[in-house]
């Protein structure tokens, strides 16, 4: 038999510091808000209206480009939602809605 010491680590397990506790419950709390004023809902809103909205109109409420609103229309309120999106072309250019 060798002499070898044999090392163990002891871990303790402690709560977290009050500190830190906050940030989780500001965290948790930051998850849990209100979604009705994300970018996404601001573009069903838009889409909801009787009058619809352009490209043009849901990129400047949304500060986003054109192929980004392009891309969620069609990926999430399509796909994912499964809204019934529609257009049509008009004076102002294409205009989308919801269809209900």
């Amino acid at each position: 038999m060798t002499n070898a010491k044999v090392i163990t680590k002891s871990f303790k397990k402690s709560k977290p510091s009050q500190k830190i506790q906050g940030q989780f419950d500001e965290k948790t709390s930051l998850q849990n808000k209100n979604r009705n004023d994300s970018k996404q809902s601001m573009l069903v809103t838009l889409l909801k209206r009787p009058e619809g909205a352009t490209i043009e109109e849901m990129s400047t409420a949304t500060d986003w480009q054109k192929h980004s609103v392009r891309g969620v229309m069609s990926g999430v309120l399509k796909k994912r939602l499964k809204l019934a999106i529609t257009s049509e072309k008009e004076e102002r250019g294409r205009v989308y809605w919801i269809a209900l």
